[in-house]
């Protein structure tokens, strides 16, 4: 017969007077760790003792209790109640609750301490939220909730977001399915059906890190630093209704906003606003848009200007200004500015800003028939450029003897003197998108649309770098001056020599922002502020006194404009560039390209998915990858679609120096094959040759391009 195991008894509980209680020197926590007391003995009084002390008898030199108690284990809310009696918030003989254990156990007092402390297990980050979240349903508000359990309101707005992921992504991560870090990505959309979408599509990808679980969850969003929302305002656009993605966990530089439309909409009615101000000014057409391109002013004629003077009283300001400016930073030097300081300074600087470009005065009769544009720059900045006349617009010539009216502007049909402006509306810029899949691996030819942009970009970089090689620049003019002296071409003028600037038709929408485009007009802007325009004698003498070192570099400027390294579509039929043309024109820009130095990756351009990964087929994306990566990277990505492979690729790509075809120096040395009677010439192996809507496009862009012949 089996015997019985004898069934445990518990510890008893009772009351004792804190004054009774003292610390034991057998608790194994030494080190002070995590809430501090003042914390806790906060948490006492608000919720009283949530947890019993352990206690043992202290016995005399003979074995008997002497009625006083040690605490083994409850240090810290032993310590916490010893606050609240020296703060007399508790009396000194208030009954504690304790678990006594018998002074005679077997167990050692230490393992008493050690087991309380080591078996206890902490709160799972998830109940953490949820409970976080039933407090909140509760009514409590962020502040409430943290000051009840002394942590930052951030820190509560923190938890209680992550309680607001979709309940599958909890379960997730309560499986250990995923790390916290993932689980706070999601919280940067309360789109559940988003998040559960999102994580489907990383579950077995090799790439689901935090950053690419957010950027896949704010694709289809704009930036609190876009251009637009800088221009309009974060806080207008939430004021009509826009929603503001924010993660609490990172910075997020103002976070996303969720509505690109409402943005759009938002952008365009400050903009036709604006317009109608300045359309009071007079000008005869107003263009309006959100980003215009590089070169927008090409072929327009810029009126001449006179800045408005300064009154007296603003002459004083502004000198006064300038004196306490230089007097704050000589005396603070180069420390660090107090802020008082560094905000003072900064008002300064507006104002005298705001000094330097004051209106300008335009001849009334040149408004009449010239017109301004208004966009926005990269910094969400309005601008306003005003003072250009088409060619269309330009004052008729006197004919007969009959004069044209004053100014050279005529009447309006109906009699009336008041201008008209024909204002146009806002037009974002759309890239030309390339196949949507692919119909095999094979690697078929680019479109010839985006040939032509990736060669408008070189086109301004080959410019920006000969402009920058004075050596270059003057080689290349003596070169075309020795083929047009020794050329027996006929001359039109006094000089054949000429730069014919070269306009560029078809660019993608970042060109203008580049650093090539920046160098130039940076440039073009400081020459043009020197240079005496507007009488002819006045600007042979200013030429004739420069001295050789600013002859050699304006010269360099003016030849940079004639480059021209743009792939354009060889017509046989006369319209447009030959196909001898078109390989010298590619000829002569590799070796201005070898001779300079140009590096198109030092240049700045990248592989990204609006400017070349987003607008060819998977086989091409896949074949880049391979060639500036690895086939391993390559093999990672082929399974996804398109939209995903050309983002990883961006990725992959960012900082490999690959290059596409069009943007690689080519060797031009080996004689190009000649096409036979009757047969178009051959187009570069990467070129579509069949691309329907894209040949429509070369078709337009070859209208209006600039020929090198």
């Amino acid at each position: 017969m089996a015997t019985p195991k004898q069934k445990i008894t518990l510890n008893a509980s009772r009351d004792i007077p804190f004054n009774k209680l003292m610390l034991s020197q057998s608790n194994v926590r030494r080190i002070k760790r995590g809430e501090t007391i003042e914390d806790l003995a906060a948490s006492i009084a608000r919720r009283g003792l949530l947890q019993s002390l352990n206690v043992r008898p202290v016995l005399d030199g003979e074995g008997n209790e002497t009625g006083m108690f040690e605490v083994p284990a409850g240090g810290r809310r032993y310590r916490a109640l010893e606050l609240l009696v020296k703060q007399k918030r508790m009396i000194k003989t208030e009954p504690v609750p304790c678990v006594v254990t018998d002074a005679h156990s077997a167990i050692p007092i230490e393992e008493d301490s050690l087991a309380e402390n080591f078996q206890r297990e902490d709160l799972h980050p998830l109940d953490m939220f949820r409970a976080f979240q039933t407090l909140h349903d509760q009514g409590a508000s962020h502040e409430e909730i943290a000051a009840r359990f002394f942590v930052s309101a951030t820190f509560v707005q923190q938890r209680l977001r992550l309680a607001k992921v979709s309940p599958k992504l909890h379960d997730i991560y309560e499986q250990d399915g995923m790390q916290l870090e993932q689980l706070m990505a999601f919280t940067v959309s309360d789109d559940h059906a988003r998040q559960e979408h999102v994580w489907e599509a990383l579950e077995n990808s090799w790439s689901k890190e935090p950053q690419q679980i957010r950027r896949l969850l704010t694709e289809t969003t704009v930036r609190a630093s876009d251009r637009r929302a800088l221009f309009v305002g974060v806080d207008v656009y939430v004021a009509a209704g826009g929603v503001v993605l924010r993660d609490l966990f990172e910075a997020d530089n103002g976070g996303w906003l969720q509505d690109p439309a409402l943005l759009d909409r938002l952008v365009r009615d400050r903009l036709k606003s604006i317009a109608d101000e300045i359309a009071a000014e007079g000008w005869k057409w107003i263009v309006i848009d959100a980003d215009l391109p590089y070169g927008y002013n090409h072929g327009l004629r810029a009126i001449a200007s006179t800045t408005v003077d300064l009154t007296d009283a603003e002459r004083a300001e502004r000198e006064a200004l300038r004196a306490e400016y230089d007097r704050m930073e000589a005396e603070y030097g180069s420390d660090e500015l107090p802020d008082d300081v560094d905000q003072r300074l900064g008002e300064i600087e507006s104002v005298l800003e705001a000094f330097d470009s004051r209106p300008m005065n335009y001849d009334p009769a040149d408004v009449r028939r010239a017109g301004a544009f208004i966009s926005i720059d990269r910094d969400g900045d309005l601008v306003v450029d005003r003072g250009y006349v088409r060619p269309e617009d330009e004052a008729p010539e006197a004919v007969d003897g009959d004069a044209a009216e004053p100014g050279g502007v005529t009447g309006s049909e109906d009699g009336s003197d008041d201008p008209s402006v024909r204002r146009a509306t806002i037009t974002i810029g759309a890239q030309t998108s390339g196949p949507d899949e692919d119909d095999g691996d094979a690697i078929k030819p680019l479109p010839e649309r985006l040939v032509i942009e990736l060669t408008a970009y070189r086109t301004l970089a080959l410019r920006n770098a000969v402009a920058e090689n004075q050596h270059v620049a003057i080689t290349a003019l003596l070169h075309r001056l020795v083929l047009d002296t020794f050329g027996h071409r006929s001359a039109t003028g006094c000089l054949e020599a000429f730069v014919r600037h070269v306009h560029l038709p078809t660019q993608d929408a970042e060109l203008k922002d580049s650093p090539a485009a920046k160098a130039i007009d940076e440039r073009h802007e400081a020459w043009k502020g020197d240079i005496p325009l507007g009488d002819d004698q006045t600007l042979w003498a200013w030429l004739d006194s420069l001295d050789e070192a600013s002859q050699h570099a304006l010269l360099a400027h003016c030849v940079s404009y004639g480059i021209n390294a743009l792939f354009e579509r060889p017509n046989p039929y006369g319209s447009g560039v030959s196909q001898h043309g078109l390989e010298q024109r590619l000829r002569e820009a590799d070796r201005l390209s070898h001779a300079t130095g140009l590096d198109m990756v030092d240049a700045g351009w990248r592989p990204t998915v609006d400017n070349y990964l987003g607008r060819v087929t998977k086989s091409r994306i896949l074949e880049a990858v391979r060639e500036g990566a690895s086939e391993q990277a390559a093999q990672l990505i082929d399974h996804l679609k398109k939209g995903d492979m050309a983002k990883e690729a961006e990725r992959l790509l960012a900082d490999s120096g690959w290059l596409p075809e069009p943007l690689r120096l080519i060797d031009h040395d080996a004689p190009p094959a000649q096409p036979g009677e009757g047969e178009e010439p051959d187009l570069p192996e990467f070129l579509a040759g069949d691309d329907e809507d894209d040949s429509a496009a070369a078709d337009e862009v070859i209208a209006h391009a600039v020929a090198a012949e």
